[in-house]
């Protein structure tokens, strides 16, 4: 990676006319003409955009196909991987049960899946056929036709997995699909030596920078949202150990502002520039990587980090494959790429002017196909620049009714919590109420914030309820949620049966409850109403609607548990003692623990209040774990001189030394002191443990998914074999490594994960 006066623009990919000015294209001639000031900057000249003619001639302009190869490559590679972790071959048979009533959630209602055998074949067919085959270049057209067909498939079957860098994936597989990727480095070159090593047309270039550019750009653009600027999105991250250097020289508060939510506002605005430009490319380089490491820590995100990476060299020079391998000892050669820097004509490209070839198939004038792929570069583009800002189509604000949420690169802008769900059925013959438990007949939570969802949902459960003597059933649903550190609020109308509710993406629908923004300065005061609670107090604010109520029951293990009213004006009703309390501003109640009691707002305007409640028994059970917390350091630094009872004698055990404790609370207090030593090791770990640890648990998943495939071909070509056979094969493939190894992992993850979050 060189650095140089001039840049890659984005339309031109400047690269392409750069390197081609240097090796194929200029006549030789001692005295080079001199460069316009635009060349050396942005790699073309003024007059390439005057004219349809000029651009088509640009954009189709003879360029190496090296980086393009290489990119190749390592996105077949990457998608390889995928389909065993995220696109989910490794927990398949979890996902699609045969014959089990489940509701699921496609694009297109009419899309459902096949047998599960057969889905292991789709599977087979996008990882042989299609990634490895892209990755290999070979038969490449028909490779990246059998992955995006069998990717884009799979990810309009389940809209619960739709998110940025899965739509990402399946964009760029359907842009190598019209791409000239087997140029270099690809079985197809040796099999058909007259593209082995051809140009390229400069606009495969101009496609993929500029694809990554908008990920990168309109993700900041989304970023400038009051909610991010003011550090309310991802406050969270702060605390994760990543960000502990910064935390030594920076209050946690100050982290989350400037470093989460500025870093990231600064870095996805400036990504593209600085990768385009050839002084700023060495930063920018360092910069997305240093990101997307940190990303690949702090989220589940799959390969995003890696594809991510993998772009980054894009906006280099095309040739940089052949200097870097140029390096290597000569005896490597023969399996590296090419080095050699003479690249032969295409008939992809179109050579014009003063550019001299070897001799070969070359078009000299621009041909319809030429102008065709000119006219896909640029309408390609636009669209991408248009979908993110598309949302009028869909009718609501884009991240709380979520219309085209999957096409905006709006990502980790918002983040969600949820306080209360509740789904009432009701009998339309009898009039029966019940209720349901939140996910059931599904896998998946995100139903619950997602309108065109939840419509499936309640559709599919008036469909199975009916096996359980529920006729005509009508459903409702209260599901309350917090985006951005707000109030808790309703999402969807509760007294709402969505099962005969009218849905349209493209127009209003009422029963979607609006986002109460006003109510956003609020926060402030969260944060000073929170920093003044003792660590033991609790604290959840809520905002409804007026004519609404909300139907509450506390825990006994919740004492001291009050409503205080912030804003507007509530009804209290304690159900078993049948008496109401009107409350204003200011007044305070406290609701009895162990029962059910129900919040009305009968103000004009919503009303915010908070529950305020101390969780007792988990205060006594931390008080309880202190006390033996001391014991155990006084037993270990022999300066304890009581016997201890028998209850207690398990204390004394070492920490490696297996323990059957009888004492439930000194049962669970030895749980949690392994769990947090498990934790303090993975987060000390040097470099090596943490790749070992990361290989064995990549290597168990995509062990799994291969051997549950293997079955379902088997299964496919042969037939079920008898049920105890079928057992043990599908035990041994769950497998898991080593005690302490795998299952271990697995079962600290959500500790884990909770724990440095």
């Amino acid at each position: 990676m060189e650095a140089r006066d001039a840049t890659a623009a984005a339309l031109a990919g400047t690269d392409g006319e750069k390197q081609t000015a240097k090796k194929d294209a200029a006549p030789k001639k001692d005295n080079p003409p001199t460069k316009t000031k635009m060349e050396q900057i942005f790699g073309f000249r003024k007059e390439d955009l005057t004219s349809w003619h000029n651009l088509v001639l640009l954009l189709n302009r003879p360029t190496d196909p090296a980086a393009l190869g290489i990119f190749r490559c390592l996105f077949g590679l990457l998608m390889a991987i995928d389909v065993t972790q995220e696109r989910g071959l490794s927990h398949l048979d979890h996902k699609y049960l045969d014959g089990a009533p489940l509701c699921r959630f496609p694009l297109f209602n009419f899309l459902q899946p096949l047998p599960l055998d057969q889905m292991y074949l789709v599977y087979v067919v996008m990882f042989l056929e299609g990634a490895v085959g892209i990755m290999l270049g070979c038969f490449y057209r028909l490779s990246c036709l059998m992955f995006i067909s069998t990717y884009w498939y799979i990810f309009f079957l389940d809209k619960t997995a739709w998110n940025n860098h899965s739509y990402l994936y399946g964009l760029i597989g359907f842009q190598l699909f019209l791409m000239d990727g087997n140029r270099y480095w690809s079985i197809d070159g040796l099999r058909r030596p007259s593209i082995r090593n051809a140009h390229v047309p400069l606009w495969n270039y101009t496609v993929l920078r500029m694809q990554i550019f908008i990920v990168y750009f309109i993700a900041g653009v989304k970023k400038l949202d009051a909610d991010w600027v003011e550090g309310y999105s991802m406050s969270y991250l702060a605390h994760h150990w990543l960000f502990d250097p910064f935390k030594m020289i920076l209050p946690v508060e100050l982290v989350s502002l400037l470093v989460v939510h500025g870093g990231g506002l600064a870095l996805d605005l400036s990504a593209g520039y600085l990768l385009f430009f050839d002084a700023t490319r060495p930063y920018g380089i360092f910069f997305v990587s240093y990101f997307h490491c940190m990303n690949s820590q702090l989220f589940s995100i799959g390969m995003f980090s890696y594809t991510m990476l993998a772009t980054s060299p894009l906006f280099c020079y095309p040739d940089w494959p052949r200097r870097f391998f140029a390096r290597f000892p000569g005896f490597l050669r023969a399996v590296l790429p090419l080095t050699s820097p003479d690249s032969q004509p295409s008939t992809s490209c179109v050579y014009s002017g003063g550019q001299q070839n070897p001799p070969g198939p070359r078009a000299a004038k621009p041909r319809l196909k030429h102008k065709l792929r000119a006219l896909f570069t640029i309408l390609y583009i636009l669209e991408q620049f248009f979908l993110p800002y598309s949302h009028f189509i869909t009718q609501g604000y884009n991240n709380w009714t979520n219309g085209l949420y999957g096409y905006s690169w709006d990502m980790m802008v918002h983040s969600r919590t949820h306080q209360h769900v509740k789904i009432t059925y009701k009998d339309g013959k009898s009039g029966e109420v019940g209720y349901l438990n939140p996910g059931v007949f599904t896998h998946s939570r995100r139903w619950k914030d997602h309108g065109d969802m939840l419509k499936q949902y309640a559709t599919c459960l008036a469909q199975l309820l009916p096996r359980y003597n529920i006729s005509q059933p009508e459903i409702y649903f209260d599901i309350w949620v917090s985006i951005n550190d707000r109030f808790q609020q309703r999402i969807f109308d509760p007294r709402v049966d969505i099962v005969k509710a009218d849905w349209s993406p493209f127009r209003p629908n009422p029963w979607l409850m609006p986002l109460l923004v006003d109510l956003s300065p609020w926060r402030t005061k969260f944060q000073e109403i929170e920093g003044s609670l003792d660590n033991q107090t609790e604290i959840v604010f809520i905002a409804d609607f007026p004519g609404l109520h909300l139907e509450n029951f506390v825990s006994e293990d919740l004492g001291n548990t009050s409503v205080q009213v912030l804003q507007g004006r509530v009804n209290v009703e304690v159900v078993e003692e049948k008496k109401n309390y009107t409350l204003e501003p200011g007044d305070k109640i406290q609701v009895p623990p162990g029962a059910y009691h129900k919040v009305y707002t009968v103000s004009e305007d919503p009303s915010c209040y908070m529950y305020v409640y101390v969780n007792t028994t988990e205060a006594a059970l931390q008080e309880n774990f202190t006390k033996l917390f001391e014991l155990q350091e006084r037993i270990r630094n022999r300066t304890e001189t009581e016997p201890l009872p028998p209850e207690l004698q398990p204390l004394a055990a070492a920490d490696d030394e297996e323990v059957n404790a009888t004492d439930p609370v000194v049962k669970l207090f030895l749980k949690r002191q392994r769990r947090m030593k498990e934790v303090k090791k993975r987060r000390e770990a040097g470099v090596l443990e943490r790749l070992e640890h990361f290989a064995v648990k990549k290597y168990y998943t995509i062990r799994r998914g291969f051997l549950m495939t293997a079955i379902a071909l088997r299964n496919l070509a042969v037939g079920l074999p008898p049920l105890d056979q079928l057992t043990r094969e599908v035990a041994f493939a769950n497998l898991r490594g080593p005690p302490g190894d795998g299952g271990q992992d697995e079962q600290l993850k959500d500790e884990v994960a909770h724990t440095e979050l």
